[in-house]
């Protein structure tokens, strides 16, 4: 049996490219999630997107910051599962829909490292796929504690030693 591989973007929405706050760098999280997302379509592999949502503010559905970043938008046809946890997998049919597509292994970007990326790694591991991380196609803010770079270089790190593969974009075939 081959493996089936899907790239999964999560949360990659307007609100979390200003204008209240900026991820870290974030023409470095959409260029590379970008070539990701075209590297992926070029090759047939399937893209789901992910959508965070919540009840009011800026990832309110059909508000401006809850869509999907025009620069890697989905496509007619490519699936959109929305969320209302940390969870990309929590009350949502994203495991369905990738199982039923005989996807076994996952490639990750989005946003954000330490809640709905580092959640998505565990828990896609968890229930058995094969993960990969871009390690420089996901991204957070900056918080009391430590600066945005630090929490990312700290999930790459962590994670590395729970998931198949963290590595750079450029590392990444499908």
């Amino acid at each position: 049996m081959t493996s089936k591989t899907a790239l999964l973007m999560i949360d990659i929405q307007q609100a979390m490219f200003g204008p209240d706050e900026i991820c870290h760098q974030p023409e470095r999280v959409l260029a590379n999630a970008g070539d990701l997302l075209a590297r992926a379509r070029a090759a047939g592999t399937p893209v789901y997107f992910v959508q965070h949502c919540e009840a009011e503010g800026g990832f309110a559905p059909k508000s401006a910051g809850w869509q999907i970043h025009p620069k890697v938008a989905p496509r007619a046809g490519e699936p959109v599962t929305e969320k209302w946890a940390a969870s990309s997998f929590y009350k949502t049919d994203l495991d369905q829909k990738l199982r039923a597509a005989g996807i076994d292994t996952l490639v990750i970007a989005g946003l954000q490292s330490e809640f709905c990326i580092d959640t998505a790694c565990r828990v896609a591991q968890s229930l058995g796929y094969k993960v990969t991380l871009a390690a420089d196609a996901h991204s957070t803010f900056d918080n009391a504690i430590l600066p945005a770079d630090k929490i990312i270089a700290h999930h790459n790190r962590l994670l590395s030693g729970i998931v198949e593969r963290v590595v750079p974009v450029a590392e990444i075939a499908f």
